[in-house]
């Protein structure tokens, strides 16, 4: 049986984590023997599902459009992937704000198991996923006859956005669910790149003291060297940056080529969100400090003097 995959887009391009599922569901497929399709449920998205016949890896685009798919609610696009979800062995999600708020739906209403948050596949139906913050690696089978999988973004590389050459078919949507209602969308615009997909990211701690020493600490680096800033919980907490740059467990999952953590402890609710990053660089004042058992490099450093040190050498 083929492989489905639920593209998350907002009806002008598709988002990253839907190529990495994608590579997920190519995995799955050598297995089952099965083809991948890809779902693209909103309005007015023509243009989203032309852009997903050359991802690829897929074999067809399916396209849902309808006033009421729009907006991506959950109970909505959950009601349309049921009305075909028959037709297929795996029912694949990026492992996004979107992916899990659809996919326990999906599950629940055909009463299967969940697979989440895999970073590996070993068969068609053994999945290896983290758990405890990472600490454990854990495999697991389902016995299901549909199996419902998100994906962690980090641990898939994204299928190739062009080389494909799928068809798109037209499904119709399942009616309105009636039952939650979009009020309003408050995006935040950056002028660097967006975290989760950066290659360089930089992320500050409690050890900045302000939200002052985060911006003038942190930026010149950052914009030195074309990358995505971060935080940990603690310094989201102390209000320093909006917490949707925190990066870790409750955070976002980020595997950047270059990590930089700048005043971060390294606690394993914030270590589980960036340790399979590329290279890893830390300064911190303390030797003892968590972060250095997964750094690649370490500076025991005061950061007011090292950070500042650093971006006058780039400048040169």
């Amino acid at each position: 049986m083929s492989i489905l995959v639920v593209g998350e887009h907002d009806n002008a391009t598709i988002k990253g984590g839907t190529l990495n599922a994608v590579t997920a569901a190519a995995v799955i497929s050598l297995f089952t023997g099965g083809e991948t399709h890809l779902l693209i449920a909103g309005h007015n998205a023509q243009s989203v599902a032309e852009a997903g016949t050359k991802i690829a890896g897929v074999s067809k685009v399916l396209l849902a459009d309808a006033p009421h798919l729009a907006e991506g609610l959950a109970e909505n696009v959950e009601a349309t992937v049921l009305s075909i979800a028959n037709g297929y062995s795996h029912i694949v999600l990026p492992a996004t704000a979107y992916g899990k708020s659809i996919a326990p739906r999906i599950a629940a209403r055909l009463d299967v198991a969940q697979m989440s948050d895999i970073i590996a596949v070993e068969s068609a139906d053994t999945f290896v996923r983290p758990v405890y913050a990472g600490n454990v690696i854990a495999t697991v089978r389902s016995g299901d006859s549909t199996k419902v999988v998100t994906v962690r973004t980090t641990g898939f590389d994204a299928a190739a956005t062009d080389g494909g050459s799928a068809s798109i078919e037209k499904i119709a949507a399942a009616p309105d669910a009636g039952v939650s209602q979009f009020l309003n969308r408050q995006v935040t615009k950056l002028d660097r790149p967006e975290l989760t997909s950066a290659d360089v990211v930089v992320s500050g701690g409690r050890g900045l003291g302000s939200a002052e020493n985060y911006t003038r600490i942190l930026e010149p680096l950052a914009d030195k060297l074309g990358g995505a800033l971060g935080a940990s919980r603690a310094a989201v907490d102390a209000g320093f940056v909006p917490n949707d740059y925190q990066v870790g467990q409750t955070g976002k999952i980020v595997a950047p080529e270059l990590y930089i953590a700048v005043g971060i402890s390294g606690a394993i609710q914030h270590l589980a969100g960036m340790k399979d990053s590329k290279v890893i660089v830390a300064v911190n004042k303390d030797a003892e400090a968590p972060i250095f058992s997964v750094a690649d490099y370490g500076v025991v450093d005061d950061l007011f003097v090292a950070v500042p040190e650093w971006v006058d050498l780039l400048s040169q």
